[in-house]
């Protein structure tokens, strides 16, 4: 996949100890590419970067994005081909809790990736993540598209929206100008669904709150049953950063710009739906409603329209949610087995490869029908 473009490139991600991080960079790392990761202590306990290891096969620093000087200078001495910027503050509860945080880190932050971007002569690609919650939510039925408004009532969704127009105005004002033909960096900022997938115990998270109560033996306290979210798997949309980021690579004026990645309209299901199928999946465990209506708002419809990546990328998802539920399922159980035979590494890897072939079977039945 990705026509070998990764392969003995530098790659620096920002955010490698959390979640999608940590399997952006397993999945690198196996495509061959030299990888260090930037980024705070792991944000929960467990978690994915150190049930996996993940500090053995790549080169970590820990540091934060709000300090430019010091992120800087990992830029100056690795010297990346590629940048992933990934690391954020990424909860919709704590942005209420924290707001300075939260836009310090996700808009202060941002600025200073960016910049170190801009004066790092090595760099060529960068691809810029943020959150389909960085659009103007207006509770509709439609997905929203790339030229969508930015907005966001809430401080998280709010700085995605910020971090969005100022990833623009680089794109414009630096990486795309008539005065940059000597060096034009592909750009590219993603905006993706809801991830699940195993490693991820992020607090007021869905799945993680599943896993936490099933796996103790309680039931799932489920705060907004009815809210319609785009449900994928981490590897889904990862396999769209990665994509674009090979593609930038070669024709940064084609591709630089915005991209969705997001499931098809069979996968905006209710949170509710979700947890069904992950407690099929367990084959044990129940939920209660626990909704309450003087809660902190969050939006209740949000879905995507991914017309743009399919069309001009024939970039689509692979797995239905029902795959996607089993393998995630499959990666916790094998996580709280704690034998010592789970080499939770191999098993992010094997899963990789299984979404791999599956992508490949995929694509060939996706490119005979359209």
């Amino acid at each position: 996949m990705f026509k070998n473009i990764y392969k003995n490139k530098r790659v620096l991600i920002t955010g490698d100890t959390g979640f999608k991080g940590s399997w952006l960079a397993i999945w690198l790392k196996e495509l061959g590419a030299q990888v260090t990761g930037y980024s705070l202590q792991p944000p929960s306990e467990p978690n994915n970067f150190e049930a996996c290891l993940l500090n053995n096969h790549i080169k970590h620093i820990y540091g934060d994005i709000r300090d430019y000087a010091a992120m800087k200078t990992v830029f100056d001495q690795f010297q990346p081909d590629f940048v992933f910027h990934l690391a954020a503050q990424a909860v919709v509860r704590t942005s209420y809790e924290q707001p300075k945080l939260t836009f310090d880190t996700n808009v202060g932050g941002t600025v200073n990736v960016l910049e170190a971007v801009r004066l790092t002569p090595s760099v060529k690609v960068l691809v810029n993540i943020t959150s389909d919650k960085c659009y103007e939510n207006r509770e509709w039925v439609w997905g929203y598209r790339e030229n969508d408004a930015m907005g966001g009532s809430d401080p998280y969704s709010a700085s995605k929206g910020c971090a969005e127009i100022i990833f623009t105005s680089y794109l414009r004002s630096f990486f795309h100008t008539p005065a940059c033909k000597k060096r034009q960096i592909g750009t590219a900022s993603c905006r993706a669904g809801n991830a699940i997938g195993g490693g991820d115990w992020g607090q007021n998270r869905l799945i993680p709150d599943c896993v936490r109560a099933i796996s103790s033996g309680h039931p799932i306290d489920i705060r907004n049953p009815h809210s319609i979210r785009p449900w994928q798997h981490v590897l889904e949309l990862l396999s769209g950063y990665l994509w674009v980021g090979a593609l930038l690579w070669d024709n940064p004026e084609n591709y630089s710009g915005s991209w969705n990645f997001g499931p098809g309209g069979s996968e905006h299901l209710t949170v509710a739906d979700i947890v069904d199928r992950l407690i099929d999946a367990w084959g044990c465990g129940n939920w209660l409603d626990v909704s309450d209506f003087a809660a902190v708002h969050e939006a209740a419809t949000l879905k995507l329209c991914c017309d743009k990546a399919m069309t001009r990328l024939d970039w689509h998802n692979t797995l239905s949610i029902d795959q996607s539920v089993v393998i995630t399922v499959e990666w916790y159980k094998q996580f709280y087995r704690k034998s010592e035979a789970a080499d939770m590494y191999n098993l992010c890897v094997r899963q990789i490869q299984y979404y791999a072939e599956q992508a490949q079977a995929g694509r060939l039945s996706w490119t005979m029908t359209h």
